[in-house]
């Protein structure tokens, strides 16, 4: 089990957290800071042991989806690595995903037992209204698992055996259910460790939840990968970021650009310590805008590193490189532990420079769509390359940029325009703390453009005032027809905003 920049880590999960309990025993693994307790690498060995007899005792096959319907904290963690310790197929439930989403997946993945605790009682409740399913359900408490001292056969497994059901956002159609293997869920933390050059003395602020993948795989895989460390918060709190990062000396982060929208726009400043301590921050899950990149580092002297991953490839497949080398702004980077390239529309590769869908092939890709074959063939074709739907282009460096998503594109008049340029022009303006455009009907043109804006407290800032910084940025015709000043956007469990929700809201 040794961490290796240039080749993909063997073996299976399970393995790996033999490994590190038997070669560093008594090192901090994860600490929680709801309640502020910690566990060795030994300590959580033997806990998702005594969780995984529990499990064997109750006779569920090999490969069987083990649903999770849990908040950030030691309990979910312990249960996700026994679920996979176990030979079984771990299931995240998707705690903003909304009854019907929930109860489509509780379906779906044919779990017969879901484990949930206090907080989510109602999100359960309210899933399970929504199917005909009727699994166990079993209410964690502090005695759910006990030691009986009796240690039963564990199931037989292999790098390529089921490891993780992870369902996705379904902000258009019903949630797909992602399959990962140990191998390619291992691969998803190796990705973010070589990219970052993560080591044993890392410890990571992890604030996003672990029924997304990038709370998953980047701050909860990847140390497990590294040997490093992660601190683990029920969620993000403006108000004890920096505290959280200063009381456990956080050397990184990964969030999500809202998140580093509002610590922008917050008062709090981290003490000079954790700007010492902080190596870089990590943005991931949707595009930052180059001017809150910007003021955030100017502000804070902290880098921000920004990154591209999806569902389907255990979060990364691009990263800026680390200071002191290139990083490009604007960007999510260049492909690290994968291959990435441009397709044009008939498939073929794109030459640099031009736009195309964004396509990847490497160990971190999934291994299908859970009983979706038509769905898994559109989205990775026969040599092995999954098509992300994202559109960008490729520079002489490498270096990728995004412009969109296919499903999101503007098309008005016959252009084709992305709700990113229109997104930047408004984050360009300083009381603008969330900003996103979409395309509402229109008899003339086919489509038009509209945006919606969340303002910074105490703003005075108009409609009137927007629509000409757009135009003055981007020309009349790119510029939005109408501006919503919203108390906030809506976002999905990754903080991604959801244009799609944006049009309900506003029509």
């Amino acid at each position: 089990m040794i961490y290796s920049p240039t080749s993909k880590p063997e073996g299976t999960i399970r393995d790996w957290l033999n490994y590190h309990a038997k070669t560093s025993p008594n090192k901090v693994s994860y600490q929680f800071s709801d309640n502020g307790s910690e566990l060795t690498w030994l300590e959580l060995l033997n806990r998702v042991k005594l969780i995984t007899n529990h499990l064997l005792r109750l006779n569920i096959r090999k490969g069987e989806s083990i649903a999770i319907c849990m908040s950030n904290g030691s309990s979910a963690l312990e249960i996700f690595y026994a679920i996979i310790y176990g030979g079984f197929r771990v299931t995240p439930l998707n705690l903003a995903a909304g009854p019907a989403a929930l109860g489509h997946a509780i379906s779906h993945s044919n779990c017969n037992f879901i484990f949930y605790d206090e907080m989510q009682s109602d999100v359960l409740s309210n899933a399970l209204k929504e199917t005909n399913a009727n699994p166990t359900i079993v209410k964690v408490r502090k005695d759910t698992f006990k030691d009986t001292k009796e240690t039963l056969l564990l199931h037989d497994i292999t790098p390529e055996d089921h490891a993780l059901l992870m369902y996705t956002s379904g902000t258009t159609g019903v949630p797909k259910g992602v399959v990962h293997s140990h191998s390619s869920l291992l691969s998803g933390g190796w990705t973010t460790s070589i990219a970052h050059e993560l080591k044993s003395t890392d410890r990571a602020l992890c604030v996003l939840p672990l029924y997304h993948i990038n709370g998953l795989c980047v701050t909860v895989i990847a140390p497990l990968i590294s040997g490093g460390s992660s601190v683990i918060c029920p969620r993000f709190s403006s108000s004890k970021f920096w505290q959280d990062c200063e009381k456990y000396s956080i050397t990184w982060f990964s969030v999500v650009p809202t998140i580093i929208s509002h610590l922008l726009h917050g008062k709090n400043d981290p003490s000079v310590s954790v700007c010492n301590n902080l190596r870089f921050g990590r943005s991931a899950s949707a595009p930052l805008a180059i001017d809150t990149q910007s003021n955030f580092e100017k502000r804070f002297g902290v880098p921000i590193i920004e990154t591209m991953g999806l569902t389907e490839t255990a979060a990364q497949i691009l990263s800026n490189p680390l200071p002191p080398k290139q990083r490009k702004i604007g960007s999510p980077g260049v492909a690290f532990g994968n291959d990435v390239k441009i397709l044009k529309d008939d498939g073929s590769e794109q030459i640099d420079n031009l736009i195309g869908e964004i396509a990847v092939r490497g160990p971190n890709i999934m291994i299908e769509y859970l009983d979706n074959v038509g769905a898994t063939k559109s989205t990775i074709n026969e040599d092995g390359w999954l098509l992300t739907g994202d559109l960008g282009y490729m520079d002489d460096d490498g270096y990728v940029f995004v412009s969109g998503r296919l499903k999101e594109l503007i098309i008005k008049g016959g252009e084709n325009i992305s709700p990113r340029e229109i997104d930047d022009a408004l984050y360009a303006h300083k009381d603008v703390i969330e900003a996103a455009a979409f395309a509402i009907p229109c008899d003339v043109y086919g489509q038009r453009i509209e945006a919606a804006i969340r303002l910074s407290m105490n703003s005075i800032a108009s409609e009137d005032e927007f629509i000409e910084l757009c135009r003055s940025k981007l020309g009349k015709f790119k510029a939005p027809d109408r501006i919503y000043f919203l108390d906030e956007l809506p976002k999905g469990p990754s903080g991604k905003i959801q244009r799609i929700k944006l049009i309900e809201i506003t029509s």
